[in-house]
């Protein structure tokens, strides 16, 4: 295994061994081999690879895998950091932001070699989660979270206010973005408590594509070479977040300490992974749905996160199993405790649905099942971390007020369109 010569702060052993010198033996005079897996997970992501491991080292004594972890804001620029020092991990996760850089930067290796496995049945996976980690005839990874971005809504707030659920609009084909901003609106009228909250941090804007692309737009053209969310459908977007903030104060505005567990917001936007937070809320009642539905129709953002195996691996064999166990169906039935699969054999089981502390079988149904293959993927570029430090800064003039939308979005257009050009 290779050593971990980059001092990086955020990054910690959370499981398994380090690696020594050279090479050791077990107890069956086999090579000892040592294998680094990365993740941004959290304590209850890892305890199921940990219980996941044990069933692999079952048949595979040999080999011993440590599980580090870091931050997701860090995650990308850490991973930048140790593949300049040679010290890149073995096998990790890589969210599709990360994936054209990581590609670009030469720092993935194939594992087209999945595909010809009879055993691996790649057919399971559904074909349009695996676009984002294609070039040509490689494959640079294998999706293992592929649900579409979804609202967790406090059921509670809406029986006290006597408003209709969003699974009950959605129900009657009356969800819309318009009955969105009037629920959220209607709730935010009890003191300390927001409608609705489209970011887990301040920087995860991307659930707000789910309103332009009702209305129509998109954040970039389909050849990914000219920045249109400058359009009137965005425009629209921007225009409904400043309403919520400002005017109706029935979205928190950035600095507010709000979470959808603590029961002071209506309606929350995330991907299914928030799962494992929302099965521990005890004081109200929750539910989940699917984005609204605008004059378009609906397409929600798909987020996905999925394996790699990482340039310069001492055991690229040993990897390669270790992701082809992940990925099988054991290993996707098994984290199907927190991510929505993308085999569809797990994806519609009772084992991935009928989850202690998972939300009704029908609301999984239309919110994740039926809207799997509508749903598309953030539309990624290499140059991403610069295209996402400009329209980090068009958001921090809304939050501030210090511009208005049009001026915000063709500052955007300006500064990212000669990085799509090139």
């Amino acid at each position: 295994m290779k050593k971990w010569g980059v001092s990086v702060a955020a990054l910690f052993v959370v499981a398994g061994c380090s690696s020594s010198g050279g090479a050791d033996t077990n107890a069956n005079g086999d090579e000892q081999i040592e294998l680094t897996f990365s993740t941004w997970g959290n304590e209850n992501h890892i305890a199921v690879y940990e219980e996941l491991l044990d069933v692999y080292y079952e048949d595979n004594p040999h080999v011993n895998v440590t599980i580090q972890t870091t931050p997701f804001p860090d995650y990308q620029q850490n991973t930048t950091v140790l593949a300049a020092g040679r010290e890149l991990p073995d096998i990790g996760w890589a969210a599709e932001r990360m994936v054209p850089q990581f590609i670009e930067n030469g720092i993935l290796q194939d594992i087209s070699a999945l595909k010809d496995d009879p055993a691996f049945e790649f057919d399971d996976i559904l074909p349009g989660t695996i676009t984002q980690y294609e070039e040509g005839d490689s494959l640079y990874g294998i999706p293992f979270s592929s649900p579409p971005h979804i609202i967790y809504y406090n059921k509670t707030l809406f029986e006290e206010n006597d408003l209709p659920t969003p699974q009950e609009l959605e129900a009657s084909g009356e969800w819309t973005w318009e009955v969105f901003e009037e629920s959220a609106a209607i709730i935010a009228e009890e003191e300390g408590v927001y409608g609705a909250n489209f970011f887990r941090a301040w920087e995860t804007w991307e659930n707000l594509l789910a309103h332009t692309r009702a209305e129509g737009g998109d954040l970039f053209n389909e050849d990914m070479t000219e920045f249109t969310w400058n359009s009137e459908a965005g425009i629209s977007t921007f225009d409904m977040l400043k309403r919520m903030m400002f005017e109706d104060m029935s979205h928190p505005r950035a600095g507010d300490q709000v979470a959808f567990e603590a029961g002071n917001i209506g309606m929350f936007f995330d991907v299914y992974s928030y799962v494992s937070t929302a099965r521990g809320i005890d004081d109200f009642e929750w539910d989940i749905a699917p984005v609204p539905l605008g004059s378009q129709g609906r397409s929600p953002i798909l987020g996905q996160a999925g394996y790699v195996m990482f340039d310069g691996s001492e055991y690229p064999e040993e990897a390669l199993d270790l992701i082809r166990f992940f990925a099988s169906q054991e290993g996707m039935e098994a984290t199907s405790t927190y991510f929505a699969p993308p085999r569809t054999s797990v994806l519609e089981s009772d084992a991935f649905i009928e989850q202690p502390g998972n939300p009704p079988r029908e609301s999984i149904e239309t919110t994740i099942l039926d809207l799997s293959e509508e749903s598309r993927v953030l539309p990624i570029h290499p140059e991403w971390q610069n295209i996402d430090n400009h329209i980090l800064q068009g958001f921090d003039q809304l939050f501030g007020q210090t511009k208005d939308t049009d001026e915000i979005l063709q500052q955007m257009e300006d500064n990212i369109n000669p990085l799509v050009e090139q």
